[in-house]
């Protein structure tokens, strides 16, 4: 395989019976995509060959069979398996559920391997994905298990970055899962994903509050009080620009958060519900902390519209824009410390 010098996005192509592969062909159908990246697709080719039918896209695919027979300039297509799928546009079935994991299974596997650079991933259904192999709440959880690092999951656009400090748990468990440990651990990632991922040497970031005005001292709740006010001062000391507790209603409504280079939210909904109201359709979800980058639409599998070919790739797209730049953030800086790291010793001698 000629690895020349573009990067090859492995792209796991979702829910079988989503807007997954619509989006993915509908991003590949402009040809000066393939300018910016090789791409390689993991599923098979009766999947993509029936989804283009009904949606009359006439993409050219480059079947595979390993990846040493990757083509820059093409679309590549790694067959992972090769039996016939029964297909239920819309509906969300068992099958849908088993090849999405097929295919991000496979998608990982290569990028464990380092045949793919990065990692794109297309929406799955989180009921029907689960299995004996797959106990996971999402993409997120599933790729921290198979990857080096500990993830944050932050959605992201032009005008803002938002982390979570708890992920995909259940509301009642929030408030026990805030602890002193946790927060340092979402604040560092956050930090350092800032410099490393998007080039911000000190970066300031606003933590959100708990409960409702932070718990009015303590009317409303202790957790603000007792656990985050104090773990930020402390993390504060350190030197790190990290700001809060934020009552979340007035730091959105205030748009406070256009002071800020990252947010971390207590809780999913707490951070993302604001963040689709502000930024839907054009946002990004990428996993941080991990050693490989991972991005992804800021949408579900979008049932109600799957084989309509009403679906936009607008965010598909700004995934993929965001994951390339990311991926050469990171090179950029591992350079930059090397030479600083070679600097230092010189010095010392």
């Amino acid at each position: 395989m000629d690895k020349s010098n573009k990067i090859i996005v492995g792209i796991s192509i979702g829910d079988l019976n989503g807007i997954g592969i619509e989006i993915i062909l509908k991003t590949f159908e402009d040809k000066r995509m393939l300018d910016f990246c090789t791409p390689v697709l993991f599923g098979a080719n009766k999947a993509i060959s029936y989804h283009k039918k009904v949606l009359k896209i006439n993409s050219s695919i480059h079947g595979i069979q390993s990846m040493e027979a990757v083509v820059h300039g093409k679309i590549n297509l790694m067959n992972v398996w090769k039996e016939e799928v029964k297909f239920e546009l819309g509906k969300s079935t068992p099958e849908g559920g088993n090849y999405a994991f097929q295919s991000l299974q496979a998608a990982v596997k290569s990028l464990q391997e380092g045949t793919v650079d990065l990692l794109l991933t297309a929406p799955i259904n989180k009921e029907n994905i689960q299995s004996e192999d797959f106990t996971f709440a999402g993409h997120t959880e599933y790729l921290e298990s198979e990857l080096e690092g500990k993830s944050l999951m932050i959605l992201m656009s032009d005008t803002m970055k938002i982390g979570l400090i708890t992920g995909h748990i259940p509301v009642s468990e929030v408030a026990k899962a805030i602890t002193p440990e946790l927060i340092r651990e979402k604040v560092s990632i956050m930090y350092h994903s800032l410099q490393q991922d998007f080039n911000i040497s000190k970066p300031k970031i606003a933590v959100l509050g708990l409960n409702p005005h932070c718990g009015d001292k303590g009317v409303i709740g202790k957790e603000d009080d007792e656990i985050i006010r104090p773990t930020l001062k402390e993390i504060q000391e350190s030197g790190q620009l990290v700001y809060g507790p934020y009552a979340a209603d007035g730091f959105f409504g205030s748009k406070t958060y256009e002071q800020f280079d990252g947010v971390l939210a207590m809780y999913h909904d707490q951070g993302l519900a604001p963040f689709k109201a502000l930024s839907f359709g054009n946002g990004v979800n990428f996993t941080a902390g991990l050693n490989k980058v991972r991005t992804s639409p800021d949408h579900g599998t979008g049932f109600d519209i799957a084989g309509k070919n009403k679906a936009n790739p607008e965010s598909f797209k700004e995934a993929l824009f965001s994951s390339l730049q990311i991926y050469k953030n990171r090179i950029e800086y591992q350079k930059l410390r090397k030479n600083a790291l070679k600097a230092e010793s010189v010095k010392k001698n």
